[in-house]
């Protein structure tokens, strides 16, 4: 198909989070949801109707055990447990609190008390850091010593005990009517800047962007689960659509484990962030550097870009070798969260894979916009999704309307007022929308460089211009003395292979150079400041710019 608009794709619509696993049960109870690793059990195997069956029971439990309708704190790695544990609550008139596992134990306290979570469930691999979280909080706040707190180890005997009670006909959870309009999610954001803010979702919210994401893009085959369940992207896009197509999603517990998972998953798409894309990337040319066959690798690239051109496509066979870094059957990757270069979309396309680039924020539940299967465009980050509007102010910043928009930051009522304006969501993002009806963004409203000329420079937009060049691994551009400023981390192992001893910061400025080239002279940066660590980042891995 050509590159060119055509119909959305047409889904069931679904009510609410519990009518969607239903759905599924009624339609295939024995395909396959879930599929994990165990050390000593091996491949483990999860159907619809067991994700069902234990989220109906570990719900039943909480309810016979007085937890309905408290809000009830989930952290740990990405697991199938995990997962029982946010529909059992999100199902049952509780309020989940996904918590960021990375996060020391003062703050995983701190979000404890914001949310006003009175029950924690976490993995046992947290066990320490929850542990000292709790002890925080109960001593800073005397009204807590009743705070509750389990193992996801336990969860196989509270499913159990639930299922007991099922056969006793306790059916308070079964029979439990989800009112979509109340808070069912306090999710934390994870900016760059300031501190996290509980974005609340209903169910509306977060079903309205799985009924109108859905319809843009359409998932035909198995996915892995890489990215964090803490994060609206990990979770509702790269899970909760998943399930809405009825596909099978691997779940990986560990980043260590990514390539072996690979290989037993084999997925047919994949939901990135730009560092992993990074990562892959890399990854495939230094190994066919070590074997001298990454120059073979850009000639047979070339070549398959004048095949494409004439119809002609062979990039399966013709990369075998490197799709198998991905499992072998990868189509598509799914990259939001960050910019990325257009140069990695261009090079993933040559070996077989299409990268296509998606835009959300928390608080629109996340998704907001996302390239098509069979109409995308590079460096773009897609068009709206089903049911929404989105429209940019006098100052070209992006703002959203509709049933994804949040409810509001959690007892913040001054920070909601900020970006909540007449049912618009304010998002702080730059941005334009071409003819073709896809959205660019070009920077952060608050990364803006103000110079004394009046002009306002978009610290992202050059930024993506040094992206371009492969020695430079990471880079932040900033205003200093009425001055652009880029300071670089370089590519250690691209510069030690291609630059001179001694002649680093000269190769950088000549990149520099370059980039100057073709921009207006106030939006040229002055200078090369060269890093020998990267930058820090958050848990998100992206980068703090304040």
């Amino acid at each position: 198909m050509k590159n060119k608009p055509y119909a959305l794709y047409d889904l069931p619509v679904i009510r609410d989070l519990k009518d969607m696993i239903i759905k599924k049960v009624e339609q295939n109870p024995e395909k396959i949801a879930f599929s994990y690793s165990i050390k000593r059990e091996g491949l483990v195997n999860k159907t619809y109707k067991n994700f069902w069956d234990d989220i109906t029971a570990f719900g039943t439990w909480l309810h016979k055990n007085d937890m309905k309708g408290k809000h009830i704190a989930i952290m740990g790695e990405n697991s199938y447990q995990w997962l029982v544990c946010f529909f059992a609550i999100t199902c049952g008139g509780s309020v989940a609190v996904p918590l960021d596992k990375e996060l020391p134990a003062k703050e995983i306290s701190n979000l404890l008390s914001k949310s006003d979570a009175e029950v924690l469930i976490y993995s046992d691999s947290y066990n320490d850091v929850a542990d000292d979280a709790i002890k925080m909080l109960v001593q800073e706040h005397d009204e807590r010593q009743g705070f509750m707190s389990f193992k996801m180890s336990e969860l196989e005997v509270f499913i159990r005990q639930g299922m007991e009670l099922l056969a006793k006909g306790c059916n308070s959870y079964v029979d439990y009517e989800i009112d979509t309009e109340k808070m069912c999610c306090i999710m934390f954001t994870s900016g760059t800047s300031g501190s996290s803010k509980g974005v609340m979702l209903s169910q509306d919210n977060i079903v309205a962007d799985i009924n109108g994401g859905c319809r843009i893009f359409v998932l035909e085959g198995s996915t892995i689960a890489v990215l964090p369940f803490h994060h609206a992207f990990g979770l509702v896009v790269a899970v909760l659509m998943v399930i809405h197509y009825g596909q099978t999603i691997y779940i990986n517990h560990s980043l260590k484990k990514l390539r072996k998972d690979l290989e037993i998953a084999k997925p047919q798409t994949m939901f990135l962030v730009p560092l992993f894309v990074e990562t892959l990337h890399k990854q495939i040319f230094t190994t066919a550097g070590k074997d001298g066959k990454d120059k073979a690798l850009r000639k047979l690239m070339k070549l398959s870009n004048i095949l494409l051109k004439v119809g002609i496509d062979i990039r399966r066979t013709l990369f075998r070798s490197v799709l198998q870094a991905f499992g072998g059957k990868t189509e598509y990757i799914i990259c939001g969260g960050a910019p990325l270069g257009t140069q990695y979309i261009k090079d993933f396309r040559s070996w077989g894979v299409e990268i296509l680039n998606a835009y959300g924020t928390t608080e629109c539940s996340p998704g907001v916009a996302v390239n098509r299967n069979y109409y995308h465009k590079d460096g773009a980050a897609g068009i709206s999704i089903d049911g929404i509007q989105i429209k940019l102010g006098d100052d070209n910043e992006v703002m959203v309307k509709g049933p994804i928009v949040m409810m509001g930051y959690y007892k913040d009522t001054a920070a909601t007022n900020e970006v909540l304006k007449d049912g618009w969501y304010y998002t702080g993002d730059l941005g334009y929308i071409d003819e073709g009806g896809f959205l660019t963004l070009t920077g952060r409203k608050k990364n803006l460089i103000i110079l004394s000329n009046g002009e306002n420079v978009s610290p992202e937009e050059l930024e993506a211009d040094f992206y371009r060049y492969e020695a430079v691994k990471e880079i932040l551009v900033y205003g200093e003395n009425q001055m652009i400023v880029a300071e670089i981390y370089p590519d250690t192992d691209y510069v030690t292979e291609n630059v001179e001893e001694g002649k680093l910061q000269e190769y950088f400025d000549e990149i520099c150079r370059k980039v100057n080239r073709n921009r207006p002279v106030y939006k040229q940066v002055g200078m090369i400041r060269l890093r020998d660590d990267e930058f820090p980042k958050n848990t998100s891995k992206k980068i703090l710019r304040y």
